[in-house]
């Protein structure tokens, strides 16, 4: 896709899944994949992917230069949170907002968070990461991970211009790497990728997603 395609599009719900029935599998069993525990929810729901997502996360970390490492953020978002989540942000932007649309509300609230019955986070399909140095320390992204539009002036979309020549560097350093192994971004975020869903449907042709919302038992 070459335009900006929000979360909210109809285009994006009317993808049909097909859902192939892979497990949820936790990412912090592999270790060449660093996970951060700022997501933490207790239940290890954060870390957890689709088979297949993480399969080509592995990909991309073997893509990557010597001493640069995937930090892994988040990953899997039951629906309740992910609805909860949702919900928030609209308030926020209907309180900063009283005279928008419930419409306008829904698609501004996009460009950050998921309309909860599409939600890739929810299906295990889509991850928040970033990259960091072999000591650790997370590299120069622009933004931090999960600034919304407001907070980074539209710093946060992947493309956005004013940020400094290095941040986009390692944007594209990390975009290069998840794109050859498979993943599509979500543009208004930098750090979101995901495979399998209805947005990497829509973005790849595919004729439908091969991951649907699911619940972690």
């Amino acid at each position: 896709m070459t335009e900006i395609v929000l979360m909210s599009d109809p285009r994006i719900a009317a993808v049909p899944v097909t859902d192939c029935g892979e497990m949820l599998l936790d990412v912090r069993a592999r270790e060449s994949i660093a996970v951060d525990s700022r997501k933490d929810d207790g239940r290890g729901d954060f870390a957890h992917l689709r088979e297949g997502v993480l399969a080509r996360l592995l990909k991309a970390q073997e893509l990557l230069p010597d001493g640069v490492r995937l930090l892994f953020v988040e990953g899997y978002r039951p629906p309740a949170l992910q609805r909860r989540y949702f919900e928030q942000y609209s308030d926020a932007l209907r309180a900063d907002h009283p005279g928008w649309s419930a419409e306008q509300v829904r698609e501004a609230a996009s460009r950050y968070v998921s309309p909860p019955e599409i939600a890739p986070h929810s299906a295990g399909a889509a991850v928040d990461l970033t990259l960091m140095s072999a000591d650790g320390a997370e590299l120069d992204m622009g933004t931090r991970v999960n600034a919304n539009p407001e907070e980074s002036d539209g710093a946060c979309y992947t493309d956005a211009p004013r940020i400094p020549p290095q941040a986009r560097d390692n944007r594209r350093l990390l975009g290069d790497a998840l794109t050859a192994a498979g993943l599509v971004n979500y543009p208004t975020e930098w750090w979101h990728w995901s495979y399998g869903d209805r947005y990497w449907a829509l973005a790849t042709g595919a004729e439908h997603a091969i991951y649907g919302a699911r619940e972690r038992t």
